[in-house]
Protein backbone atom coordinates (compact mmCIF):
# COMPACT_ATOMS: atom_id res chain seq x y z
CA UNK A 1 0.00 0.00 0.00
CA UNK A 2 0.96 3.76 -0.52
CA UNK A 3 2.60 5.49 1.88
CA UNK A 4 -0.47 7.52 3.81
CA UNK A 5 1.28 10.67 3.03
CA UNK A 6 2.05 13.52 0.94
CA UNK A 7 5.95 13.50 0.52
CA UNK A 8 5.16 11.88 -3.08
CA UNK A 9 3.81 15.44 -3.93
CA UNK A 10 6.71 17.20 -2.65
CA UNK A 11 9.27 14.77 -3.65
CA UNK A 12 8.11 15.22 -7.52
CA UNK A 13 10.05 18.48 -8.41
CA UNK A 14 9.33 18.19 -12.06
CA UNK A 15 4.56 19.13 -10.93
CA UNK A 16 3.91 22.43 -12.01
CA UNK A 17 0.45 22.00 -10.87
CA UNK A 18 -1.11 21.12 -7.69
CA UNK A 19 -5.19 20.89 -7.60
CA UNK A 20 -6.64 20.15 -4.46
CA UNK A 21 -10.50 19.74 -4.20
CA UNK A 22 -13.36 18.05 -3.52
CA UNK A 23 -16.70 19.12 -2.03
CA UNK A 24 -17.35 21.93 0.01
CA UNK A 25 -16.41 22.39 3.49
CA UNK A 26 -14.47 19.31 3.54
CA UNK A 27 -10.74 21.56 4.63
CA UNK A 28 -9.65 21.98 0.76
CA UNK A 29 -8.19 25.61 1.64
CA UNK A 30 -6.70 24.88 4.45
CA UNK A 31 -5.24 21.48 3.19
CA UNK A 32 -3.76 23.39 -0.20
CA UNK A 33 -2.61 26.49 1.74
CA UNK A 34 -0.11 23.61 4.04
CA UNK A 35 0.95 21.55 1.09
CA UNK A 36 1.53 25.14 -0.48
CA UNK A 37 3.43 25.96 2.74
CA UNK A 38 4.97 22.14 3.17
CA UNK A 39 6.26 22.65 -0.82
CA UNK A 40 8.07 26.09 0.51
CA UNK A 41 9.57 24.89 3.30
CA UNK A 42 11.14 21.73 1.63
CA UNK A 43 14.04 23.52 0.08
CA UNK A 44 13.02 21.63 -3.25
CA UNK A 45 11.55 24.69 -4.81
CA UNK A 46 12.55 28.23 -5.17
CA UNK A 47 8.89 30.16 -5.82
CA UNK A 48 5.93 28.28 -4.88
CA UNK A 49 2.33 29.96 -5.56
CA UNK A 50 -1.17 29.55 -4.53
CA UNK A 51 -3.87 31.14 -6.07
CA UNK A 52 -7.38 31.11 -5.57
CA UNK A 53 -10.25 31.59 -7.63
CA UNK A 54 -12.91 31.52 -4.88
CA UNK A 55 -15.01 35.16 -4.94
CA UNK A 56 -15.07 34.19 -0.90
CA UNK A 57 -11.00 35.01 -0.48
CA UNK A 58 -10.84 31.75 1.87
CA UNK A 59 -7.24 32.37 0.80
CA UNK A 60 -7.10 35.58 2.77
CA UNK A 61 -8.30 34.41 5.79
CA UNK A 62 -6.44 30.99 5.79
CA UNK A 63 -3.23 33.10 6.21
CA UNK A 64 -4.76 36.24 8.12
CA UNK A 65 -3.53 38.15 5.16
CA UNK A 66 -5.05 40.38 2.37
CA UNK A 67 -4.37 39.03 -0.98
CA UNK A 68 -5.54 40.58 -4.09
CA UNK A 69 -4.87 39.56 -8.07
CA UNK A 70 -1.27 40.39 -7.72
CA UNK A 71 1.28 37.66 -6.27
CA UNK A 72 2.15 38.80 -3.08
CA UNK A 73 5.12 37.83 -0.34
CA UNK A 74 3.31 35.77 2.37
CA UNK A 75 4.30 36.42 5.63
CA UNK A 76 7.13 35.07 7.62
CA UNK A 77 7.79 33.19 3.62
CA UNK A 78 10.28 34.45 1.11
CA UNK A 79 9.33 32.07 -1.66
CA UNK A 80 5.89 31.15 -1.05
CA UNK A 81 3.44 34.03 -2.78
CA UNK A 82 -0.24 34.42 -2.71
CA UNK A 83 -3.10 36.14 -5.24
CA UNK A 84 -6.93 35.51 -5.53
CA UNK A 85 -8.29 36.31 -8.81
CA UNK A 86 -11.65 37.20 -10.43
CA UNK A 87 -12.08 33.95 -12.95
CA UNK A 88 -14.52 36.19 -14.82
CA UNK A 89 -14.02 37.30 -18.29
CA UNK A 90 -13.33 40.45 -18.64
CA UNK A 91 -16.59 41.72 -20.16
CA UNK A 92 -15.51 45.33 -20.65
CA UNK A 93 -13.18 44.53 -23.24
CA UNK A 94 -15.49 42.47 -25.18
CA UNK A 95 -18.33 45.48 -24.91
CA UNK A 96 -15.83 47.64 -26.56
CA UNK A 97 -15.82 45.65 -29.78
CA UNK A 98 -18.50 47.50 -32.37
CA UNK A 99 -20.44 44.31 -33.46
CA UNK A 100 -21.19 43.65 -29.60
CA UNK A 101 -23.65 46.83 -29.17
CA UNK A 102 -25.87 45.07 -31.44
CA UNK A 103 -27.50 42.24 -29.13
CA UNK A 104 -28.22 39.56 -31.89
CA UNK A 105 -23.97 39.39 -32.36
CA UNK A 106 -23.62 39.38 -28.61
CA UNK A 107 -26.03 36.82 -27.75
CA UNK A 108 -24.32 34.37 -31.36
CA UNK A 109 -21.38 34.83 -29.54
CA UNK A 110 -22.24 34.04 -26.21
CA UNK A 111 -23.95 30.82 -27.51
CA UNK A 112 -21.59 28.76 -28.74
CA UNK A 113 -20.63 25.96 -26.66
CA UNK A 114 -18.01 26.37 -24.06
CA UNK A 115 -16.86 30.07 -24.58
CA UNK A 116 -17.10 31.86 -21.58
CA UNK A 117 -15.98 28.42 -19.50
CA UNK A 118 -12.87 29.14 -22.34
CA UNK A 119 -12.73 33.09 -21.65
CA UNK A 120 -12.67 33.04 -18.02
CA UNK A 121 -10.05 29.64 -18.32
CA UNK A 122 -7.83 32.02 -20.48
CA UNK A 123 -7.55 35.10 -18.59
CA UNK A 124 -6.83 33.39 -15.52
CA UNK A 125 -3.82 31.06 -17.05
CA UNK A 126 -2.70 34.13 -19.26
CA UNK A 127 -2.12 35.92 -16.01
CA UNK A 128 -0.10 32.81 -14.50
CA UNK A 129 1.75 31.89 -17.52
CA UNK A 130 3.88 34.97 -17.36
CA UNK A 131 4.84 34.77 -13.80
CA UNK A 132 7.73 32.55 -12.96
CA UNK A 133 6.84 29.97 -10.38
CA UNK A 134 8.25 26.61 -9.74
CA UNK A 135 5.15 25.27 -8.38
CA UNK A 136 1.55 26.44 -8.80
CA UNK A 137 -1.11 25.19 -5.84
CA UNK A 138 -4.97 26.11 -6.35
CA UNK A 139 -7.37 24.76 -4.02
CA UNK A 140 -10.37 25.77 -5.95
CA UNK A 141 -11.88 23.38 -8.56
CA UNK A 142 -13.07 26.02 -11.18
CA UNK A 143 -9.54 25.99 -12.93
CA UNK A 144 -9.42 22.05 -13.99
CA UNK A 145 -13.29 22.33 -14.50
CA UNK A 146 -12.47 24.97 -16.92
CA UNK A 147 -10.24 23.16 -18.85
CA UNK A 148 -12.15 20.29 -19.14
CA UNK A 149 -15.50 22.30 -20.11
CA UNK A 150 -13.65 24.72 -22.65
CA UNK A 151 -13.44 20.98 -24.46
CA UNK A 152 -17.09 21.41 -26.68
CA UNK A 153 -15.50 24.55 -27.74
CA UNK A 154 -12.38 23.53 -28.91
CA UNK A 155 -13.84 20.58 -30.46
CA UNK A 156 -16.13 22.66 -32.34
CA UNK A 157 -13.70 25.90 -33.64
CA UNK A 158 -10.10 23.91 -33.80
CA UNK A 159 -11.17 21.92 -36.89
CA UNK A 160 -11.95 24.32 -39.03
CA UNK A 161 -12.08 27.96 -38.29
CA UNK A 162 -12.85 28.91 -41.46
CA UNK A 163 -15.96 27.74 -40.97
CA UNK A 164 -16.33 29.48 -38.12
CA UNK A 165 -15.46 33.18 -40.02
CA UNK A 166 -18.11 32.13 -42.84
CA UNK A 167 -20.94 31.27 -40.11
CA UNK A 168 -20.27 34.39 -38.20
CA UNK A 169 -20.20 36.77 -41.60
CA UNK A 170 -23.58 35.01 -42.67
CA UNK A 171 -25.51 35.55 -39.17
CA UNK A 172 -24.20 38.73 -39.04
CA UNK A 173 -25.50 39.46 -42.45
CA UNK A 174 -28.61 37.73 -41.13
CA UNK A 175 -28.73 40.56 -38.29
CA UNK A 176 -28.84 43.45 -40.71
CA UNK A 177 -25.20 44.33 -40.71
CA UNK A 178 -24.69 47.69 -39.68
CA UNK A 179 -21.23 49.77 -38.79
CA UNK A 180 -18.60 47.20 -37.98
CA UNK A 181 -20.87 43.98 -38.65
CA UNK A 182 -18.37 42.70 -41.46
CA UNK A 183 -15.61 43.16 -39.38
CA UNK A 184 -17.37 40.71 -36.83
CA UNK A 185 -15.53 37.51 -38.09
CA UNK A 186 -12.14 38.65 -37.84
CA UNK A 187 -12.54 40.54 -34.65
CA UNK A 188 -13.90 37.49 -32.65
CA UNK A 189 -11.92 35.25 -34.46
CA UNK A 190 -8.87 36.88 -33.50
CA UNK A 191 -9.51 36.92 -29.79
CA UNK A 192 -10.79 33.43 -30.29
CA UNK A 193 -7.28 32.23 -32.07
CA UNK A 194 -4.98 33.97 -29.04
CA UNK A 195 -7.16 32.52 -26.27
CA UNK A 196 -7.23 29.15 -28.00
CA UNK A 197 -3.30 28.85 -27.78
CA UNK A 198 -3.37 29.26 -24.09
CA UNK A 199 -5.90 26.68 -23.59
CA UNK A 200 -4.04 24.15 -25.62
CA UNK A 201 -1.00 24.58 -23.67
CA UNK A 202 -2.13 24.74 -20.33
CA UNK A 203 -4.70 21.67 -21.10
CA UNK A 204 -1.76 19.95 -22.37
CA UNK A 205 0.02 20.37 -19.15
CA UNK A 206 -2.82 19.32 -16.96
CA UNK A 207 -2.35 15.99 -18.98
CA UNK A 208 1.01 15.12 -18.24
CA UNK A 209 1.47 13.17 -14.93
CA UNK A 210 5.03 14.85 -14.63
CA UNK A 211 3.90 18.56 -14.59
CA UNK A 212 0.13 18.07 -12.80
CA UNK A 213 -1.92 16.40 -10.15
CA UNK A 214 -4.92 16.51 -8.51
CA UNK A 215 -5.30 16.01 -4.55
CA UNK A 216 -8.57 14.72 -3.58
CA UNK A 217 -10.04 16.16 0.00
CA UNK A 218 -13.09 14.70 1.67
CA UNK A 219 -14.60 13.56 4.41
CA UNK A 220 -15.44 10.17 5.75
CA UNK A 221 -19.53 10.18 5.11
CA UNK A 222 -21.79 8.99 2.40
CA UNK A 223 -21.92 12.38 0.30
CA UNK A 224 -18.25 13.52 -0.04
CA UNK A 225 -17.32 9.74 -1.02
CA UNK A 226 -19.99 9.90 -3.99
CA UNK A 227 -17.92 13.12 -4.95
CA UNK A 228 -14.76 12.10 -4.55
CA UNK A 229 -15.60 8.88 -6.75
CA UNK A 230 -17.07 10.93 -9.36
CA UNK A 231 -14.44 13.61 -9.07
CA UNK A 232 -12.09 10.81 -9.80
CA UNK A 233 -13.80 9.35 -12.58
CA UNK A 234 -14.11 13.10 -14.34
CA UNK A 235 -10.61 13.52 -13.82
CA UNK A 236 -9.51 10.37 -15.67
CA UNK A 237 -11.71 11.42 -18.19
CA UNK A 238 -10.15 14.30 -19.06
CA UNK A 239 -6.23 12.36 -18.60
CA UNK A 240 -5.70 14.30 -14.92
CA UNK A 241 -3.09 12.32 -12.61
CA UNK A 242 -4.83 11.49 -9.29
CA UNK A 243 -3.35 9.45 -6.69
CA UNK A 244 -3.63 11.33 -3.45
CA UNK A 245 -6.63 11.37 -1.01
CA UNK A 246 -6.89 13.35 1.83
CA UNK A 247 -9.52 12.57 4.46
CA UNK A 248 -10.15 15.33 6.91
CA UNK A 249 -12.70 15.39 10.04
CA UNK A 250 -12.05 11.96 11.60
CA UNK A 251 -12.56 10.85 15.01
CA UNK A 252 -10.10 8.55 16.79
CA UNK A 253 -11.55 5.57 19.03
CA UNK A 254 -9.34 6.94 21.07
CA UNK A 255 -11.09 10.46 21.55
CA UNK A 256 -14.28 9.28 22.16
CA UNK A 257 -14.12 8.63 25.85
CA UNK A 258 -17.67 8.03 27.05
CA UNK A 259 -19.78 9.69 25.13
CA UNK A 260 -22.60 7.76 22.87
CA UNK A 261 -22.25 10.35 20.29
CA UNK A 262 -18.67 10.22 19.21
CA UNK A 263 -18.84 6.42 19.23
CA UNK A 264 -21.75 6.47 16.73
CA UNK A 265 -19.89 8.83 15.03
CA UNK A 266 -16.69 6.74 14.88
CA UNK A 267 -18.80 3.83 13.77
CA UNK A 268 -20.01 5.55 10.96
CA UNK A 269 -17.06 7.14 9.76
CA UNK A 270 -15.36 3.69 9.94
CA UNK A 271 -18.04 2.25 7.12
CA UNK A 272 -16.92 4.78 5.07
CA UNK A 273 -13.06 4.91 5.54
CA UNK A 274 -13.03 1.41 5.24
CA UNK A 275 -15.39 1.74 1.15
CA UNK A 276 -12.57 4.32 0.41
CA UNK A 277 -9.57 2.09 0.97
CA UNK A 278 -11.64 -0.52 -1.10
CA UNK A 279 -11.90 1.77 -3.83
CA UNK A 280 -8.46 3.04 -3.58
CA UNK A 281 -6.16 0.73 -2.56
CA UNK A 282 -3.42 2.19 -4.99
CA UNK A 283 -3.39 5.92 -3.96
CA UNK A 284 -2.13 7.29 -1.19
CA UNK A 285 -4.47 8.01 1.85
CA UNK A 286 -4.02 10.16 4.48
CA UNK A 287 -6.13 10.30 7.25
CA UNK A 288 -5.91 13.51 9.27
CA UNK A 289 -8.30 14.56 12.53
CA UNK A 290 -11.42 16.61 13.53
CA UNK A 291 -9.73 19.72 15.17
CA UNK A 292 -10.25 21.63 18.04
CA UNK A 293 -9.83 25.06 16.53
CA UNK A 294 -9.40 26.57 12.69
CA UNK A 295 -6.13 26.53 11.19
CA UNK A 296 -5.28 29.58 10.50
CA UNK A 297 -2.42 31.87 10.05
CA UNK A 298 1.41 31.20 8.96
CA UNK A 299 2.26 29.54 12.73
CA UNK A 300 -0.78 27.51 12.43
CA UNK A 301 -0.30 26.53 9.01
CA UNK A 302 3.07 25.16 9.56
CA UNK A 303 2.38 22.91 12.08
CA UNK A 304 -0.84 21.25 10.10
CA UNK A 305 1.84 21.26 7.31
CA UNK A 306 3.58 18.55 9.09
CA UNK A 307 0.87 15.92 9.78
CA UNK A 308 0.43 15.91 5.72
CA UNK A 309 4.33 14.38 5.23
CA UNK A 310 4.75 11.97 8.27
CA UNK A 311 3.21 9.08 8.79
CA UNK A 312 1.47 8.93 11.63
CA UNK A 313 2.18 12.86 11.93
CA UNK A 314 -1.40 13.59 13.03
CA UNK A 315 -1.23 10.83 15.87
CA UNK A 316 1.32 12.64 17.11
CA UNK A 317 0.24 16.13 17.21
CA UNK A 318 -3.30 15.57 18.68
CA UNK A 319 -1.22 13.20 21.27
Amino acid sequence: MPDPTLQNVVDQKELKWIFVGGKGGVGKTTTSSSLAVALAESGTRNRVLIISTDPAHNLSDAFRQKFTKTPTLVNGFTNLFAMEVDPQPDIGEMEQLEWAQDSFLTELAGSIPGIDEAMSFAEVMKQVQTMDYDTIVTPHRPLVGSAARVQPFLHWLTPAPHTFRSVTRMLGGMAGGGEGAADLPDQLLGKVEGMLDVVRKVSAQFKDPLLTTFVAVCIPEFLSLYETERLVQELAKFEIDCRNIVINQIIFPESVGGSRLLDARVRMQQKYLDQFYELYEDFHILQLPLLEEEVRGPEALKAFAVNLLKVGGALEERG
